[in-house]
């Protein structure tokens, strides 16, 4: 009962903060969401920025979830279900109206200069993606899918940094097109098309 108490919380406190920001939405606003009393609140959570720390930590497992679930698709190569955790990403914002985003990266720009306890929890989170995401370059390497020259970390460092951008690029112009640009790009040219020993 406890637990599923302090789930429902951070359930609904996730849908609240992807929209509203964590600064913009108050505790109130959170415990109305989640219908629940305002004390109830306070037997899980001793601040709001222990919700706040949580609450990465939720919104982590579920995108890593994501990534981990295509990752057990054996019918699809490495680099296939790759794409598609990226292409859900996209279209979960378009679907969205382009309200939203990735939590993680919404809270980065929020937090990450203002609270250390939140910037060193969100480099963990981001770590946590990349593994995932190196996972799957390392198999489509050890496959024969990219080329043996290209650095995987290096790589990852800069896929998912470009995703990030093409994330906030679509919410900022409220269209499809940075997502799409970041497909051609990252699957179509960089990790298809050019040997980087030949540069």
């Amino acid at each position: 009962m406890k637990s599923n108490t302090k789930a429902k919380i951070l359930s609904a406190g996730a849908r609240v903060i992807h929209l509203k920001g964590y600064h913009n939405t108050g505790i109130q606003e959170l415990v109305t969401a989640a219908g629940i009393p305002k004390g109830s609140f306070y037997f899980y959570f001793k601040s709001k920025e222990e919700f706040g720390l949580e609450l990465l930590d939720y919104y982590t497992k579920a995108i890593c979830a994501m990534v981990d679930e295509l990752s057990k698709d054996n019918s699809i190569s490495p680099l296939s279900r790759l794409r598609r955790f990226f292409e859900w990403s996209f279209a979960s914002l378009e679907g969205n109206d382009f309200k939203g985003g990735c939590p993680i990266g919404n809270l980065s720009q929020e937090m990450a200069d203002v609270n250390e306890n939140f910037r060193e929890k969100l480099k963990d989170a981001f770590d946590a993606i990349k593994k995932g995401v190196a996972i799957q370059l390392k198999e489509a390497q050890e496959r024969k899918e990219i080329f043996d020259s290209l650095d995987v970390p290096e790589l990852t460092e800069f896929i998912v940094s470009s995703w990030q951008g093409a994330l906030l690029q679509m919410k900022v112009t409220r269209n499809t097109t940075p997502g799409k640009a970041f497909e051609q790009m990252v699957f179509e040219r960089i990790l298809k098309g050019v040997n980087p020993s030949n540069l």
